[in-house]
């Protein structure tokens, strides 16, 4: 995400997903465990999570990946969470690496390659 001098307010749920690097049903599933997590939604329905939101998250991503709490162990530990005030940064999405683009060269030369192959083994059984 480019940075634009413009603090985001709300991020939608595929932007949280790329930020928490979590996939969409394991934050609204999330949404249903645990109580403190509940963002708000726009007129559309939509979620919209705020900095605070994502934290959140990130926390609970936390306990329950890298510290192997349980979602009730998890639950436990977030009745005594006070989260952060909120510091005002800019959230970045994770850097997804881009998908390698074949040319075309490349594809017959390696088609080429493997037709030459095939025949070898054609002209082996006539």
């Amino acid at each position: 995400m480019k940075h634009t001098g413009i603090r985001k307010l709300y991020y939608s749920i595929s932007e949280v997903a790329k930020i928490t690097d979590l996939e969409q049903y394991v934050l609204r599933y999330w949404e249903t465990e645990f109580e403190q997590l509940k963002p708000a939604k726009n007129r559309a329905g939509n979620r919209i999570y705020t900095n605070k939101d994502i934290k959140l998250i990130l926390y609970i991503k936390t306990l329950l990946r890298d510290e192997k709490y349980t979602i009730e162990g998890a639950k436990k530990v977030l009745e005594e969470y006070v989260p952060e005030p909120d510091s005002g940064e800019q959230l970045e999405l994770l850097t997804v690496p881009p998908k390698k683009k074949i040319q075309d060269e490349e594809i017959r030369s390696e088609m080429m390659q493997m037709r030459e192959f095939l025949e070898g083994l054609l002209a082996k059984f006539k």
